[in-house]
């Protein structure tokens, strides 16, 4: 995997747990525990989500024929719902996991991304008005 890659991926990964942890934690404290472990513990799938994606593409990319590509692309899609799908069991099987932050944890990396390119959209567009 390339140094850029792994790069945007601890960027936004972080971001993310970060992100995860700081609107956590004051649930947890604040007598809401499950509200803020489901957000973290769909936060965490979403990073496992992220890394799998970048770790199956050259698979993807390098497959040798048509079929190969289509069954490899179908493999990694079917692992990757299953992995995201094991919070969502989680919080449904279990109270000490909120369902609907587990959900929102596993949008957390697309959000930090959203929100990164939203940030510097907003910033060149001041920057053009100035």
């Amino acid at each position: 995997m390339s140094a850029a890659v792994k790069a945007t991926q601890k960027k936004y990964c972080s971001r993310a747990i970060v992100a995860a942890i700081i609107f956590g934690l004051p649930f947890i404290f604040g007598g809401y525990a499950p509200i803020g472990k489901g957000l973290i513990l769909g936060t965490i799938f979403s990073i496992l989500n992220f890394i799998l994606i970048a770790e199956t593409l050259p698979k993807k990319v390098s497959a040798d024929t048509r079929k190969k590509k289509i069954t490899v692309s179908l493999g990694s899609i079917g692992i990757r719902f299953t992995l995201l799908a094991i919070p969502i069991i989680v919080a449904i099987k279990f109270a000490q996991f909120e369902l609907v932050t587990t959900v929102i944890g596993i949008f957390m990396v697309q959000l930090a991304i959203v929100s990164d390119h939203s940030m510097k959209l907003i910033a060149s567009a001041r920057k053009r008005r100035a």
